[in-house]
């Protein structure tokens, strides 16, 4: 079978955009292991005793990582991950010369968009799970040291307060993860299922790239619901990725405001943490604007800010009884529709709520 995407060739060019790492060297180094080891455990219980989750796959391990080993870990994630469409990708390919240009024009564009990534990521938890490879590489808390150590100074963010505010927010996302004892297999169908109906079809590709001159209703993007995904996307896709999409934003709202309130009395900075990386998050050059509007970045961005107002519309209503109904089976999920119109999803669960409490 024509392999799709020269891997090797992608790691050299993400290694190559990540560039030097000057805090890499910096004597600070040597104390982000043993802080995140230590607050990685800390932040576990506090979000137990936050939300009632507890994870059922052992103690949170962290590791501190350079940008290399993050590119090199994401590649191997990415390889797992994709090879449901990139095997089907090859069986179209054939030998020649086309094939070997495709191989590296995707090991390029791979790798540009890792490398760049890796610059901006502080921290991971990364949720796949291979039965046979090595479990002491998998089920990690990834944080990118250098990256946290240039924020720190950048800022001058107390350095004990930021890691446990970062160890928060990841470890809630490793707790949702195996704690929910569905979740990590709910989510990797959902994610294989969207694989599965992917046809590159040119023609669907050249209406693709029409539709980027259309604007949308009240001047939006056409890029602005997924970037390129989301707007390649078939309309069988659409519809498992508008489920991702409401899953996501779940998440991320819950991670977020789990790490809030779970740090309130710990972490007196947590609100000028917040601030600076939203901030961070919405700022750059028109060129890095446009390419999280491709790559579907500024669309993860939003499902931060529509999973915390559902989860405050959903409490309000019904408190963190009604939330976890969220957590009891993958058909009680907020879709994307019903995570931007929270009171959908209440009169679609809440009667089976008082049917079960009856």
């Amino acid at each position: 079978m024509t392999q799709t995407v020269d891997w090797a060739l992608a790691e050299r060019v993400a290694v190559r955009v990540a560039g030097e790492e000057p805090f890499a060297a910096s004597y600070h180094y040597d104390s982000l292991a043993p802080d995140f080891q230590e607050l990685a455990a800390q932040a576990e219980r506090l979000v137990g005793e936050a939300t009632g989750l507890w994870s059922a796959a052992g103690p949170a391990r962290a590791r501190v990582t350079d940008r290399p080993a993050w590119i090199r870990a994401n590649i191997a994630s990415f390889q797992r991950l994709l090879r449901p469409l990139t095997d089907r990708l090859g069986q179209r390919l054939h030998g020649g010369s086309a094939a070997a240009v495709t191989r590296k024009l995707t090991a390029l564009e791979v790798g540009a968009l890792l490398g760049w990534m890796s610059t901006r990521v502080l921290g991971q938890y990364d949720l796949l799970i291979i039965e046979d490879e090595d479990p002491h590489e998998q089920d990690l808390v990834y944080f990118v040291g250098p990256n946290v150590l240039a924020l720190e100074k950048r800022f001058s963010f107390p350095p004990r307060e930021f890691r446990l505010w970062l160890a928060l927010h990841e470890v809630t996302h490793r707790v949702q993860f195996t704690g929910i004892p569905w979740l990590r297999e709910h989510f990797l169908s959902l994610v294989e299922e969207s694989l599965q109906a992917v046809d590159p079809d040119p023609r669907r590709l050249l209406e693709s790239v029409k539709e980027l001159t259309r604007p949308g209703r009240h001047g939006s993007s056409p890029l602005d619901d997924g970037g390129l995904v989301g707007l390649l996307a078939s309309p069988e896709q659409r519809e498992v990725l508008g489920r991702i999409g409401g899953l996501m934003s779940l998440l991320e709202g819950h991670g977020d405001v789990t790490m809030d309130r779970a740090g309130a009395d710990r972490i007196p900075s947590a609100e000028r943490f917040s601030r600076v990386l939203r901030e961070r998050r919405r700022t750059g050059s028109a060129p890095v604007r446009l390419l999280q509007k491709l790559i579907g970045l500024e669309a993860k961005l939003a499902q931060y800010e529509a999973g915390e107002r559902f989860i405050a519309v959903v409490e309000a209503a019904g408190g963190t009884e009604l939330l976890d109904e969220a957590w009891t089976g993958p058909e009680m999920l907020p879709t994307l529709a019903e995570i931007r119109e929270p009171q959908r999803w209440i009169e679609r669960v809440e009667p089976a709520r008082r049917a079960r409490a009856s």
